[in-house]
């Protein structure tokens, strides 16, 4: 398959635009999938889709084949799902706790470790968007919280306190699932 998506890729910075079709169906079902980590549910992760395949469709001749395509296409889609947030009226009503408060709780890993993949996902689009956004960066990107506060325009403090938070939330839930 990589070697497809190669070619896919090679035909594409060659002219073929058509081509985008196929590279599309080969890397949509990975990258719907991180756009569901940073969606509150189908229909909006569906718009980061189609907003994120519309800026790799103008970029891909920029692609230089140094590294993973899929690492390269998953950036523009996580960048797309943080200006999503960031352009929507609901998330910028969203008040962010600026606290340096740190609390000292179990990893993620031990959240998640006790649920299936559809479970995680349920829970992670069930926290409110400011703390998804925080965790989905921290946990899945592996972004320090000086990078998180960086991409989100808010202090270190609040990227710390969005995440205990996050991880309170899911542990609670995570009690209410495995009772």
């Amino acid at each position: 398959m990589p070697d497809t998506l190669s070619s896919y890729i090679d035909q594409f910075q060659g002219g073929n635009h058509l081509v985008f079709e196929k590279i599309y169906q080969v890397i949509s079902p990975k990258m719907f999938g991180v756009c569901l980590r940073y969606a509150s549910d189908r229909d909006e992760a569906k718009d980061i889709l189609q907003e994120s395949f519309i800026k790799i469709y103008h970029q891909l001749n920029t692609f230089r084949h140094e590294g993973s395509f899929e690492g390269w296409a998953k950036r523009i889609v996580v960048n797309t799902a943080l200006a999503y947030f960031r352009s929507n009226t609901k998330w910028k009503n969203i008040a962010l706790e600026d606290s340096d408060e740190i609390f000292d709780i179990e990893s993620e890993d031990d959240i998640l470790s006790y649920l299936s993949n559809q479970d995680i996902l349920h829970l992670i689009q069930e926290l409110p968007p400011s703390y998804r956004l925080v965790f989905n960066l921290y946990v899945f990107e592996g972004l320090k919280h000086r990078e998180i506060a960086e991409q989100l325009g808010i202090g270190e403090g609040t990227s710390k306190s969005n995440l205990a938070d996050a991880r309170k939330i899911l542990q609670k839930k995570l009690l209410g699932v495995t009772k």
